[in-house]
């Protein structure tokens, strides 16, 4: 996720500070990792420094300087651009998972058993999110990127499935390259 237009997507919606912004990322995408201030407030200063963003103006209303971003022009156009490009589709999935199995094939180690405790592992999230998404309230974001993420898993967890059937086959291979 590009956080560079994430944020100029959320001053889309008028002018904004960083606080502000950071609030607003962690509600509107809430199964993603958190926005660190830090990086939120580089973020803004690079997106001034490339003509994307411009300072609005400072205020504190009572607390603590806040600085105002608002998109400039160019940034609404290359927002637009980006939203508009379609994701590739990965050329070759680099998986954890995989390796790890493989890996365990290389080290003499047990990739069935590992394979079962990420199984376990995955259901565990899974049912954390189905928790997430089916809480009494749960805004239609929320349940979205838990529908997601779990369709994400799910998937995985076919391809474990798939791959513990051909261990034998797998360890075969791995053993004679």
């Amino acid at each position: 996720m590009s956080t560079r237009h994430i944020l100029l997507g959320l001053l889309a919606s008028g002018p904004s500070h960083g606080y502000d912004l950071k609030r607003r990322h962690d509600e509107r995408f809430p199964q993603a990792r958190p926005l660190a201030y830090g990086q939120v407030y580089t973020t803004l200063q690079r997106l001034v420094r490339d003509g994307l963003a411009e300072v609005e103006g400072t205020g504190s209303d009572g607390g603590p300087e806040r600085t105002m971003y608002r998109a400039t022009d160019e940034g609404t156009r290359e927002l637009t651009c980006w939203a508009g490009e379609i994701a590739p589709p990965a050329p070759f999935v680099t998986n954890e998972i995989f390796a790890k199995v493989v890996v365990s094939i290389l080290a003499d180690g047990d990739p069935a058993a590992y394979l079962r405790a990420q199984r376990a592992a995955h259901m565990d999230r899974m049912r954390e999110l189905t928790a997430v998404k089916s809480a009494k309230g749960a805004d239609l974001a929320t349940v979205l990127s838990a529908d997601f993420a779990l369709n994400h898993l799910d998937a995985d967890l076919r391809w474990m499935t798939t791959t513990a059937d051909r261990l034998t086959t797998l360890t075969a291979e791995v053993d004679t390259a």
